[in-house]
């Protein structure tokens, strides 16, 4: 990922806020399906604002164990920051989001 992105100083992403399952409805993939149509409604925006990846900020180790399970790559300086291209929601989403 960095070898693509390194010519860049800044690239654009959007950065998904909190992400939250009430406690009733844990360990029922709730959080999972959350997460998923989170990720195609932003590439979906991606036709009216470019954004090549999509950035989330774990609160606690939970939740960057969450992220990381649901193949989010961790920033090496901020391991908390994790960040998942844009090119594979598009792969996700079947190409038709």
């Amino acid at each position: 990922m960095a070898k693509k992105l390194a010519r860049y100083p800044n690239v654009p992403a959007t950065l998904l806020g909190r992400l939250a399952v009430s406690e009733h409805f844990r360990g029922q993939g709730v959080g999972q399906l959350l997460l998923t149509n989170a990720l195609i409604r932003a590439w979906r925006a991606t036709g009216e604002v470019a954004s090549s990846a999509v950035v989330v900020d774990a609160r606690d180790e939970s939740a960057r164990s969450f992220y990381l399970h649901h193949e989010f790559t961790a920033l090496p300086a901020q391991p908390n920051r994790l960040v998942y291209l844009m090119a594979s929601v598009k792969t996700l989403s079947g190409g038709s989001a």
